[in-house]
């Protein structure tokens, strides 16, 4: 047309700017309308519905309000406040529905189902419903379908309102529906998913049932909702009535019924699901093979079928986001790291949950490190973190042991304003534990605006770590009062605190209340921290009667709990014994031949010493060397037991003699019972001197403020010797030192440790 010289006529720009912006071509759009002297109603109208339907309501709101009054028509109002109510600005759309009327134009049909939309969204109060029901029947449109389904929608959608009756709301929602003259899928779907939606699937399904027509939508809504629920056997009994009636079942039927399989475990009827959708749909469209296939994925590798989900996914026809995502969560939920890695650098695109899981992943499986350089890659491609983007970096924070990195991320969330997440809370509270600062742990649990149950599991276990057992127990039962109940995770906790403190008659009394109050038959973790709290305190009878009465074979934390008891009390010939158990659990284990070591090298066996270690070398067993680490202005200083590698190790060395010379006057002495070599007792005694744990503790002396409480982390657990040295460190110089070793806090202040010497 331009280049012919033909100039059209208004309609035909109307349809060409139509044409446009269907095409998504929304700038050429508006250069065309510009170049319009006088642009129409038609023209001005197309506009506003097409920057409202991408979410601008700003250059839609401009266009409505340069077009004079006296152009407007009810239709370009229609347009405005259908694209305030499709973006969730409800009160806008109420807003200019009032200014309609002022102006004297008459709402239509479409009118109010597009207001009532924009209404369902914000009305919180039975007065505002019964309202807008009044003025909908005073305007003369409530004869409309659509109208009657959207004044359904406002009732439904305010019962789920906490400042209202949801069954009252209800009640009257299912009167204004007996009194439709006529319904259709939208007015029953509606009508269903507001009884599931307020918890009342009994309602729902007698509604259902009461269905003259046979209407899959409604059927699926059904079967969501039971979904949804974890009513997984109501679920797949509909499916299969379905089925039988000859009610047609498409995408929306399998993806529910495939994800009730997937969240419940029932593998074999997922597979059954899966061989029935394979012979019944020969033909699949993209959109229902594509989502169907998605959900598949999440099935197999939620039942452990990792590489069957891979399989699925490789021989997809049509692949997105969703089916990419759902394959390296797969990788990461079973911990296959380094797979996931590579699938990871292989998706063509990739989406802030992309990123999120893989952060998460790495944080969970020991590569905190790799998640923190991962978080701060996305952030530069230009992705913002989600509060569970930055929950995966604070837990890496947590595993490093990185506090001011850590209280970094807390500021960045309170000014992004995530600070009131409760994953990214949840993940502060473990990671300031984690970190040694139990204080700042506690403050963020009290001030959280809500608090579940993974919140309650991670103070209790903040407390359990830092050897306050005694408060941990008084706030598990502060939990019960609060009708939290307990989960496995916090049976763990609990029996780990009891454990830390010595609480046995208290852990006797929650490992008995696990099946007896809760019904949670106690697994092979919980046996593990029962046996290992029975042990520490030398109950080996009861102890061996808890292993005999397990229902199932004792697994190598079992054992491993027997033997470190076994060591602490000097029980030869049990500790042998648990040693020959784990040899044929895990014979590459290191952990057993160094308590072994450690068992006979306490009473002086040395012959017995050498054959465990030549055992060791003979099954190829290396032992992981001790390291702690400390972070001094940002930077974290790495220490090896005997270390000659750090810059500054001869400064630590000569410094550590020099202390030494204090401490022996307020009458410390080397422990050398922790040395397990057969060599004369100077060397001995320097030996000690080189344990990683006083090196980092030092190094921390020597460089951080007077005032600077000393914060070591070691990959083991400290030894006694180092114990005992670093408790005389504190009295010497008069420095809160806190060390987190691989089982616990020791908080050490005046001499003393917050362990009361019970570790």
């Amino acid at each position: 047309m331009i280049t012919s010289g033909f100039k059209p006529r208004g309609h035909i720009l109307n349809r060409l700017i139509d044409v446009y912006c269907k095409s998504s071509n929304f700038s050429y759009a508006h250069q065309l309308f510009d170049q319009i002297p006088k642009p129409d109603i038609v023209a001005r109208t197309t506009l506003i519905t097409a920057y409202s339907a991408i979410g601008n309501l700003t250059l839609a709101r401009k266009i409505f309000n340069e077009t004079p009054l006296s152009m407007r028509d009810t239709v370009s109002y229609n347009a405005m406040i259908t694209g305030y109510s499709r973006n969730n600005d409800g009160y806008a759309s109420i807003r200019l529905f009032c200014e309609m009327r002022r102006g004297g134009f008459r709402p239509d049909d479409f009118t109010y189902t597009t207001v009532l939309s924009g209404a369902a969204q914000i009305v919180d109060v039975e007065k505002q419903c019964q309202q807008l029901h009044c003025a909908v029947f005073k305007s003369g449109t409530g004869f409309a379908t659509s109208v009657w389904n959207a004044l359904l929608s406002v009732y439904v959608r305010c019962a789920s309102s906490p400042l209202v009756s949801s069954s009252s709301l209800m009640g009257e929602a299912r009167n204004l529906f007996n009194e439709m003259p006529e319904r259709d899928e939208l007015s029953w779907t509606t009508m269903i998913t507001g009884y599931i939606r307020n918890e009342d699937l009994h309602a729902a399904r007698e509604l259902l049932d009461g269905m003259d027509e046979r209407m899959e939508v409604v059927w699926n809504a059904m079967i969501s909702g039971y979904a949804h629920h974890n009513s997984f056997q109501e679920a797949l009994l509909l499916f299969r009535k379905m089925r039988l009636l000859g009610i047609r079942q498409d995408e929306f039927t399998y993806t529910s019924v495939i994800s009730t399989c997937a969240n419940n475990g029932l593998f074999q009827l997922g597979k059954q699901v899966h061989a029935y959708i394979l012979r019944t749909e020969v033909k699949p469209t993209v959109d229902l093979s594509l989502s169907v296939n998605n959900t598949l994925l999440t099935l197999y590798y939620k039942c452990g079928k990792l590489d069957e989900a891979r399989y699925i996914f490789n021989n997809m026809p049509v692949k997105d986001l969703v089916s990419w995502n759902a394959i390296l969560s797969g990788y990461v939920s079973a911990g296959r790291i380094q797979e996931a890695k590579s699938f990871f650098k292989e998706m063509p695109v990739r989406s802030i949950l992309t990123w999120t899981v893989m952060i998460s992943g790495l944080a969970q499986n020991g590569f905190g490190e790799e998640a923190m350089k991962l978080f701060n890659q996305m952030r530069l491609e230009g992705f913002e973190p989600c509060d569970y983007a930055f929950s995966g970096a604070i837990t890496s924070c947590a595993a490093l042991g990185a506090l001011e990195h850590g209280r970094q991320l807390h500021a960045q969330l309170i000014s992004l304003g995530f600070d009131s997440s409760l994953s990214a809370a949840n993940a502060l509270i473990t990671m300031y534990a984690r970190c040694g600062v139990f204080e700042d742990a506690n403050s963020v649990f009290l001030t959280m605006p809500y608090i579940d149950s993974v919140s309650w599991n991670a103070m209790i276990a903040a407390l359990a770590q830092h050897g306050h057992g005694v408060q941990a127990i008084d706030l598990f039962e502060k939990m019960l009062k609060a009708h939290i109940l307990p989960d496995r995770i916090t049976f763990l906790i609990i029996l780990s605190a009891c454990s830390h403190a010595g609480l046995v008659k208290e852990g006797r009394h929650y490992f008995s209340s696990m099946h007896v109050s809760y019904g949670i038959s106690p697994d092979e973790g919980h046996y593990a921290r029962m046996i290992d709290l029975l042990c520490r305190c030398g109950e080996f009878t009861e102890a061996k009667g808890l292993i005999e009465s397990m229902p199932f074979e004792p697994s190598a934390p079992i054992w491993e709990a027997l033997l470190a008891g076994c060591r602490t009390h000097g029980n030869m010939d049990l500790g042998i014994q648990a040693a020959e158990r784990l040899f044929e659990l895990v014979p590459q284990h290191d952990g057993t031949y160094i308590l072994l070591s450690n068992l006979y090298a306490a009473i002086g066996r040395w012959d017995d010493v050498a054959k465990v270690r030549q055992l060791m070398r003979d099954r190829g067993v290396k032992k992981e060397p001790g390291c702690s680490w400390i972070d001094v202005e940002n930077m974290v200083h790495v220490f090896l037991v005997g270390d000659t590698v750090h810059p500054e190790v001869q400064a630590v060395y000569k410094y550590l003699e020099q202390l030494g010379l204090e401490m022996r006057k307020l009458g410390y002495l080397p422990d050398t019972k922790f040395v397990l070599h057969d060599m004369e007792s100077e060397h001995k005694e320097y030996s000690l001197s080189t344990h990683s744990e006083k090196l980092a503790v030092a190094f921390g002396l020597m460089k951080l403020p007077l005032r600077a409480t000393i914060r070591v982390f070691k990959n083991l657990r400290i030894c006694g010797d180092c114990h005992t040295a670093i408790k005389f460190m504190s009295r010497v110089v008069g420095r809160d030192i806190i060390v987190r070793d691989a089982k616990r806090f020791h908080h050490f202040r005046n001499g003393e440790c917050s362990c009361g010497n019970y570790w």
